[in-house]
Parts: C-alpha cells; sequence; structure tokens
C-alpha cells in the first residue's frame, strides 16, 4: 500500500467566481471560453468592472481542485504547489488542510508576493472564461517537488496549466522522471484548449514517449493530434498515451482503457457553473481507479460527480456531497 493515492503538482490559485452577460466579454476585451493568463494590472481592471460583492472565493487550481476531491471520496492525496505568505496564500493552503491534503508548503515559510488568483466568469450558458494572475504560483519549480511523496504514490498527475512557465515545464518534466524512476504511472491533464492551442510544442515535450494516462476534452484531443472528429483523435491518441479519458461536455465520456473504448453516458441536469467539471471528473476517476474500480465503473461515478458540479457554482463539491455521490453507486 501506497501513503498517497495521487501526487498531484500544479497551481496555487483563489477563484473569484462571479456572473457575467454575454455582452461583457466584448466590452471587456476578453476571449469568451477560454483560459487567458493576465497581470495583476489586467485583472485589477477587470474586478472592478465585476460586481465583487455578488462574487464568491473559492480554492481552486485545476490539479488542486482535482487532489481535494480525490480525498472527499475518502483516498488520500499530496499537492505540490506555491503560495505567498498573504491572506490568499492562507487562504488557499487552510482548505487543502480542511479536505486533508498533504502539501509542500506551510504558511509561514511561503515567500513574499501575491498568491494566484483567478476570475472565473460564467455566462447565462453555464461556459466559464477565466482571467488568471499567477503570482508567485508561476515560480513553481523542481526545487518544489517532494521526491518522497512522488514514490510513495500510487499516480502522479500533472497539471498542463503549468507548461506556460518554463519553471513549470521543467518542474512537469522533473515529476514526470522521478515517476518513471520509481515505476510510478503518469497522468497529464491537458487542462484548457489554450493550452495545447499556443503550447503545443511544451506539451509534446511533457507527453514525452507517452504518459500512462490523459485526460483531455474532445476540443483539446482534436487540437493536440490535428484532426477533425473525436473519432480520429481518440485513434491518434493511442499513440499518445497508453489509456485516456476524452470528456464530451454533455454527452459523457469516451474511455480508452488499453483494450478497449467505453462510453460513459452523461447524466442529465441544467448546468449553472462548468467551472471545475473536468478537474472533478478527473478526481473522481482517479480515486476509483487507485481504490479497485474498474474503468468503466471509474467513469461511471466520474460522470455523476462532474454533473454535480456543474449543477451549483464553484468547482468544488463538499465533502458530505461527494460521499453521497459515492454511496448513490455503490447501494
Amino acid at each position: 500500500m501506497k501513503k498517497y493515492d495521487v501526487y498531484g503538482i500544479g497551481n496555487a490559485i483563489v477563484d473569484i467566481v462571479t456572473e457575467v452577460e454575454y455582452d461583457f466579454f466584448e466590452k471587456n476585451g476578453i476571449e469568451k471560453g477560454v483560459m487567458t493568463l493576465v497581470d495583476e494590472k489586467r485583472q485589477v481592471e477587470l474586478m472592478k468592472a465585476i460586481d465583487m460583492k455578488k462574487s464568491k472565493l473559492t480554492g481552486g487550481g485545476s490539479a488542486g481542485n482535482t487532489v481535494t476531491a480525490i480525498n472527499q471520496f475518502g483516498g488520500k492525496s499530496f499537492y505540490s504547489c506555491l503560495v505567498a505568505n498573504d491572506e490568499l496564500g492562507k487562504f488557499f493552503l487552510d482548505e487543502l488542510s480542511r479536505s486533508g491534503v498533504d502539501t509542500n508548503m506551510r504558511h509561514e515559510t511561503c515567500p513574499p508576493g501575491d498568491s494566484g488568483r483567478c476570475l472565473v466568469m460564467t455566462s447565462p450558458d453555464a461556459s466559464r472564461t477565466m482571467n488568471t494572475f499567477l503570482g508567485v504560483s508561476s515560480l513553481l519549480s523542481p526545487a518544489h517537488l517532494d521526491e518522497t511523496a512522488i514514490k510513495n504514490s500510487s499516480y502522479v498527475y500533472l497539471e498542463g496549466y503549468l507548461v506556460p512557465s518554463p519553471q513549470g515545464l521543467e518542474a512537469l518534466k522533473e515529476a514526470k522522471r522521478i515517476a518513471e524512476r520509481h515505476k510510478v504511472p503518469v497522468a497529464l491533464t491537458f487542462s484548457d484548449p489554450s493550452m495545447v492551442k499556443y503550447f503545443s510544442q511544451q506539451m509534446t515535450e511533457v507527453v514525452g514517449a507517452s504518459v500512462d494516462l490523459l485526460f483531455c476534452n474532445d476540443e483539446e484531443a482534436m487540437i493536440f493530434t490535428g484532426t477533425s472528429s473525436v473519432n480520429e483523435a481518440r485513434e491518434k491518441l493511442r499513440g499518445v498515451a497508453k489509456r485516456f479519458v476524452i470528456t464530451l461536455g454533455a454527452n459523457g465520456a469516451l474511455i480508452f482503457d488499453g483494450d478497449t473504448f467505453i462510453q460513459i453516458e452523461p447524466y442529465k441536469v441544467t448546468a449553472v457553473d462548468t467551472n471545475g467539471a473536468g478537474d472533478m471528473f478527473a478526481g473522481a476517476f482517479l480515486y476509483a481507479i487507485t481504490h479497485g474500480h474498474s474503468y468503466a465503473e471509474a467513469g461511471k461515478l466520474a460522470s455523476l460527480a462532474s454533473s454535480r458540479v456543474v449543477s451549483q457554482w464553484g468547482p468544488r463539491l463538499e465533502e458530505a456531497q461527494a460521499q453521497k455521490v459515492l454511496q448513490e453507486l455503490t447501494a
């Protein structure tokens, strides 16, 4: 038995979740539906343009959401990240601590500066548009890895959002090298269409010869493989990853378990906020496969869990909600 089910590495971000109308994007020059990295000045401008009183603060970061979900289902995870010695940094670490996630960071020894924050703008169609100021999270490097924790994990999970940062890219590649040295399987999430569209070379460097498990949505799969259909993309992905998951939004998901393609049916819900859906899918899926469940069973749990996330505001469930999802499928 390993100490950790999953060792994650990714950005430490506090999400500022808010609702906006469709015309907000054009008025403020924002590309809708993707994650865009911005500097502090730009983000402050946007925060002035929204109604902060109606906004909600929540712990975020793609892999941060995933490792939190794993713990909420009953697993155990470790998260390598970087926050500053400020109020948002303390907020982020307190959220991890409440979920029982171990980390390389202690607030009193965090560096000075600003912790990462993300303005998550949800439009009436429930799609999420993110403008992210990384703060000190952009300085995450191989120095922040914990080889002992990696060695004692069943999976290493890499966040694609790190690829724009040279130091973050090196951290991903080094984490993969360490994992391979200790024969720990490596999972990677592409994170966002913008990551494979604008940083395809860097993402390819992380993938290397292959990864053991890849998480992506249909758009990311097609961009990365240079194809125009999911059927074409899935065939090309077989040369990239030993196993993979392609999420299909309201149409469920497609899983390749190394031998067979498995179609996962969606749970019909009224989506109000898709922020965190892919993160939850990955968290539920990784929890399931590290606790003796098949890929088909893992896909079913992940589909149900992500349907619950999109039915509410924010990227995470409460622990009681996660346990209820688990009980529904095991009853």
